[in-house]
């Protein structure tokens, strides 16, 4: 299995970081805005994109710790994948988050090209919980050059 891994330092608290994540209002701000459903273990979330969506199953939820989620539906090779935010507190105001997207259908070109896309939509995460603004879809690659995040 196939698994796409990142870390970002966040330099705001652990539990604005955890409400960014688990609530519809916070997803829609860094990820799509196009969102319905119940963030709260064991409810379902679906995220529409354009033409398509994804639904997540929450597994899992420790606040502000981590969160864990199963795709049930959407583009074949998300099917059963499992989605974990694990957040970690370093100072009063900064934490880091340690992101994976596991049990992927060994390579394929939409593995490779989702690794490149969480990569935008945990920046979009970032500059959220930073400044209140994100880049959520459509527009997660609408970057201004002069913005440059250093951890």
């Amino acid at each position: 299995m196939s698994c796409i891994r990142h870390l970002l330092t966040i330099h705001q608290t652990d539990w604005s970081v955890y409400s960014a994540l688990t609530t519809v209002e916070g997803l829609s701000r860094w990820w799509t805005p196009r969102i319905n459903g119940d963030p709260g273990e064991g409810g379902t979330l679906r995220f529409y994109f354009d033409n398509y969506y994804k639904e997540m199953q929450v597994v899992k939820v420790e606040p502000p710790k981590m969160l864990e989620w199963r795709c049930t539906e959407g583009v074949p090779e998300w099917i059963d994948t499992v989605i974990t935010f694990e957040v970690i507190k370093r100072s009063e105001d900064a934490c880091q988050l340690l992101f994976n997207h596991d049990k992927w259908p060994p390579f394929t070109r939409l593995f490779y090209q989702c690794n490149y896309d969480w990569a935008m939509f945990l920046r979009s995460l970032k500059k959220y919980v930073e400044t209140g603004n994100g880049h959520p879809y459509p527009n997660q690659h609408a970057w201004d050059v002069s913005e440059t995040f250093v951890s």
